[in-house]
């Protein structure tokens, strides 16, 4: 089995409060990869709820973002019209849920290689596929670069060089 982990492809990072240009740039890139995508898509979205600038998050990033039920909490239309599956609302970078879930897949079929792709290259991108390396370390896990936008540019390619020496494999499309 493979699987596609596409990472919070929500307004508020692509057009929102925290959006950007690099995030604008990718869309269409990973609503084709989604597209294309032979075997199990998941999706993850940032979570947080109404007293976001009164957790440590907050007091790091006072700007709010991803609240439950809000505008930009939502997937991208584009993505969103694609999604099958209910999303993996996470509380912070990384989803402990979602590795526990793969884990519990790879126990029933073999889970032969997981795909990240989304956003931020340098935040939560970075933090899922660390996290999923510990939860399947014999698994092959990537990162398709020209479907993820970190912070920055520079965010981005150290971000991609941290995972690489963590021996996650990076493509390029």
């Amino acid at each position: 089995m493979h699987v596609l982990v596409v990472v919070d492809m929500q307004k508020d990072f692509i057009d929102g409060s925290l959006g950007t240009e690099e995030a604008k740039g990718i869309v269409s890139r990973v609503t084709k990869r989604i597209a294309s995508f032979d075997g199990w898509v998941l999706y993850t979205r940032d979570t947080h709820e109404e007293n976001y600038l009164e957790t440590q998050e907050g007091a790091n990033l006072p700007v709010p973002h991803c609240v439950r039920g809000t505008d930009g909490w939502s997937l991208c239309p584009e993505v969103a019209a694609l999604c099958r599956e209910t999303p993996v609302d996470k509380p912070t970078f990384g989803s402990v849920k979602l590795g526990e879930q793969l884990r519990a897949a790879n126990e029933k079929e073999p889970i032969e290689s997981i795909t990240l792709i989304g956003l931020c290259t340098d935040i939560c991108v970075i933090s899922n596929a660390l996290l999923l390396k510990a939860f399947l370390p014999e698994t092959s896990i990537s990162v398709d670069a020209s479907c993820c936008a970190g912070v920055t540019p520079e965010s981005h390619r150290r971000a991609l060089e941290a995972m690489r020496v963590c021996q996650i494999k990076i493509e390029n499309g």
